[in-house]
């Protein structure tokens, strides 16, 4: 990222839009004038943007949710403030701004949960409360389920179950299926566990109702729990929750600059968990492109842009799938791409681009098909990040951010981003690549409250807002690299280890 002065990024600024203008004023510009046009925005925009300039964004998200119970959760008065300061930025910039406004169920914490092994080796465990579980005090023996140990048929339960806090292996169905199986089955809570390294942080879903406790717990304690199942075992599950219908919304900002008949969109998740500020999920991302609009609402670009900060992503992409669900099929086909960026300064991060091909994530992997088109937005994050003497890698194509109801069927808008990691850990061979600790989550506070301001990479914030930057003015300028062919991903990738990063676990309710 520039860490040039506002001084030098204002002049330098200034000389790129007499550029722009004689460029833009040309009657029938070339092919090539129209790529140099995109080359000179991007390397001024990208000495324009700071991390210093992102920071300032960070730690106002902070402040309000210093201010606000410590979190900015949609549905409470956190988000709204969040909302109310990215509207002040986005008008200050120029920008001709929307607030849509939507209703969804809401899911709070009211007090922590807790989750304790009662038998010998007593003691608390390490555990996240699934989104939208019930609330219980219950202290139980501990089962599994009498048939498959993911609980996705009704018949994987029985009489053995009854009563008992059941341990469900994460896979195969939805986490809240699994959860409304064993309820049906009478058993007082469950315990879901990890099928893969890391924490396990996910959803029952939206639309699940059952006053039912629902904890998620790693891969090892699982296993270690369901070890001593067959010997006694006993545990005390507590949770205290509220749900209920809340409103919220999503905020859009269009550029005055560009054809209306074709959008850029970029897009990341203003709200954060109710556990905590969400400085980096998503603070980082939202931060971000309130620093590019700031720095680009001058550039005249040929094509409209479109940012758009959504509300409620956290209570399963509700504020993404409602616009788009709410598009008129003509301003629909408008949009060009969309972009997205969801947790961009993780603290042991990697250059994460989605795998808008499927080359290292095939469908039937945990990855959706991506729209044609896809594939040249990931190529182009590759070859921006190989011109910078820098290492990338895949991250599944997964849906499971606000980039899915772009590629849902019917939809099939090209689409990409970046993500530099959550839960999963660092295998050695990232480390050797990127950097940081091999051993530890990319993210050690993800969905916790030391999501904080102090949970932020510098470094990653410095080198992804300059490639979120490069990629936004680069399509803004010319979207017609999305036809071109891609030839799988660019030389000096890195292919990634096991999930590629995570796959946003709590928007898992297919899991």
């Amino acid at each position: 990222m520039g860490r040039t002065s506002g001084r030098w990024s204002r002049g330098l600024l200034a000389t790129t839009l007499v550029t722009a203008l004689a460029v833009a004023a040309a009657p029938a510009p070339a092919q090539a004038n129209l790529g140099s046009l995109g080359s000179l925005g991007s390397w001024a925009l990208r000495k324009a943007v700071t991390t210093k300039g992102v920071q300032k964004h960070l730690k106002e998200l902070q402040k309000i949710a210093d201010r606000n119970g410590g979190n900015r959760a949609s549905g409470a008065s956190g988000y709204d403030r969040s909302v109310d300061y990215a509207e002040k930025v986005f008008r200050r910039a120029g920008y001709r701004v929307t607030r849509q406004k939507f209703d969804f169920q809401t899911f709070l914490i009211n007090t922590p949960s807790e989750l304790e092994r009662t038998s010998a080796p007593a003691g608390d465990l390490p555990h996240r409360i699934m989104s939208y579980s019930g609330s219980a005090d219950v202290t139980a023996p501990a089962s599994v389920p009498t048939g498959d140990s993911q609980g996705c048929a009704a018949s994987d339960f029985g009489p053995a179950n009854v009563g008992t806090i059941v341990l469900i292996s994460r896979g195969t169905c939805p986490f809240g299926q699994k959860a409304s199986n064993a309820a049906a089955a009478g058993a007082a809570a469950t315990v879901i566990y990890n099928n893969i390294s890391g924490d396990l942080s996910g959803t029952l879903g939206n639309t699940y109702t059952l006053d039912f406790a629902a904890l998620g717990v790693s891969q090892a304690l699982g296993q270690e729990l369901v070890g001593q199942v067959a010997g006694g075992l006993t545990l005390r599950v507590f949770t205290d929750t509220f749900r209920g219908m809340a409103s919220t919304e999503n905020i859009l900002a269009e550029s005055r600059w560009g054809n209306p008949g074709n959008v850029v969109m970029a897009g990341a998740h203003l709200d954060s968990v109710p556990e905590g500020p969400g400085i980096n999920d998503n603070g980082s991302g939202s931060a971000a492109l309130l620093e590019i609009a700031e720095k680009m609402s001058i550039f005249p670009t040929r094509n409209k842009v479109r940012f758009a900060l959504w509300g409620a992503e956290e209570a399963n992409l509700v504020g993404s799938t409602y616009y788009v669900a709410n598009l008129p099929a003509a301003e629909r086909d408008k949009i060009a791409l969309y972009l997205n960026f969801d947790m961009v300064g993780s603290p042991n991060y990697v250059r994460f681009v989605y795998d808008g091909d499927n080359s290292a994530f095939p469908p039937g992997t945990g990855s959706a098909v991506g729209p044609p088109g896809s594939g040249a937005i990931e190529k182009l994050f590759h070859d921006y990040f190989r011109s910078q003497r820098l290492a990338s890698a895949e991250t599944p194509f997964s849906g499971r951010s606000d980039y899915g109801p772009f590629i849902a069927a019917g939809v099939d808008i090209p689409s990409g981003g970046l993500f530099t990691g959550a839960e999963l850990i660092k295998t050695a061979e990232e480390a050797r690549v990127y950097g940081g600790t091999a051993g530890v989550a990319y993210d050690p506070c993800y969905h916790q409250a030391c999501d904080d301001i102090d949970n932020i990479s510098l470094k990653a914030i410095d080198e992804m807002s300059d490639a979120v930057a490069h990629a936004v003015i680069t399509y803004a300028y010319d979207t017609r690299s999305l036809t071109a062919p891609t030839g799988g991903p660019a030389s000096g990738t890195t292919a990634p280890a096991g999930g590629g990063g995570g796959l946003h676990d709590d928007h898992e309710v297919a899991s």
